[in-house]
């Protein structure tokens, strides 16, 4: 079996278990999503009604995700010969979206409630809200450290949008204590608390908007990667030094543009010898690299005749 049938293998397993936990994730938030509009609707809870379009959000991004892991996974074809590995790129760029659509909509629906009199929430709120809380958190934990263990950035994005509900529901819970002991005067304490939490919510669906845009313009990996890509390029037996090195994230993997330098006395076939070498030693490390392209040059102090 070939490298990247090994790869591919890889990663259709973590796929796997990522479709998993996210099919579960959707019927959760479905049901959260029906006990929070009409716990809010009948509580008199703006914090709640918004809590469940949040969870209603939830389910659609989760959506986004499970084709991003489908679509992802399937190997390169003639069509799209560096595979498909984009299509998580473009997924968490979609959810990152979606968590931003998500702040704007429960920060203007709480701004119009704050400045709109209203009934104070009913006390039986907040034990729908601590339970909320509760399954919200255990929900973005284990999603978080299973995209740790995949390697999938979308499913990181989805994960804190799964957070983002239980920190809605957390300032909605601490809103509608104040408007509880306070009284009318603070009935509109949870809208502020909403507006506090969609403040946090916005900030970290631009965060992964920034990452998804950065993979999808082939932004270069951070310096502490493609050291580690110089190093094991350098230490191959052969090459005197490595003069470039780019490298690009698609989906899980990374394709790495490499040049090295070679003694310029040796015949062709031995640099050619030394590049194979190198690329062995990439594909070989736990660094997720699916593609490489060696570039042979010769080392400065034979290129032109020198010792």
């Amino acid at each position: 079996m070939s490298f990247n049938e090994l790869y591919y293998r890889k990663l259709d397993q973590g796929s796997a278990k990522g479709i998993k936990a996210t099919l579960f994730c959707v019927l959760a938030n479905m049901i959260l999503a029906v006990i929070k509009v009409l716990t809010g609707v009948f509580g008199h809870s703006y914090a709640l009604i918004a809590d469940g379009i949040e969870s209603v959000t939830d389910v659609f991004s989760s959506f986004v995700v499970i084709s991003g892991f489908k679509i992802g996974t399937k190997p390169p074809d003639e069509n799209y010969p560096f595979g498909y590995g984009k299509a998580e790129s473009l997924a968490a760029f979609i959810v990152s979206f979606i968590v931003i659509f998500a702040a704007v909509f429960i920060a203007v629906k709480s701004i119009f409630e704050i400045i709109t009199p209203h009934q104070a929430p009913a006390p039986y709120t907040l034990l729908i809200l601590i339970g909320v809380v509760v399954v919200k958190e255990i929900m973005f934990r284990k999603l978080w450290q299973l995209s740790g263990e995949v390697g999938a950035t979308f499913m990181k994005a989805d994960a804190w949008h799964n957070r983002s509900d239980a920190l809605t529901s957390l300032a909605a819970f601490i809103g509608l204590s104040i408007a509880q002991v306070g009284g009318k005067r603070y009935a509109s304490a949870d809208e502020w608390a909403a507006l506090f939490a969609s403040g946090i919510i916005l900030w970290n669906g631009i965060k992964f908007y920034q990452t998804a845009i950065g993979e999808l313009m082939d932004e270069q990996v951070p310096e502490d990667l493609g050291g580690k890509i110089k190093r094991l390029a350098a230490g191959e037996a052969g090459v005197r030094a490595v003069e470039k090195c780019r490298v690009r994230k698609s989906g899980r993997g990374y394709f790495v543009e490499l040049h090295i330098e070679v003694d310029g006395k040796i015949p062709v076939i031995e640099g050619h010898r030394v590049a194979h070498q190198v690329e062995d030693r990439l594909f070989h490390s736990e660094l997720q690299i699916i593609g490489t392209v060696v570039h042979v040059e010769p080392h400065e102090s034979t290129a032109y005749g020198m010792k």
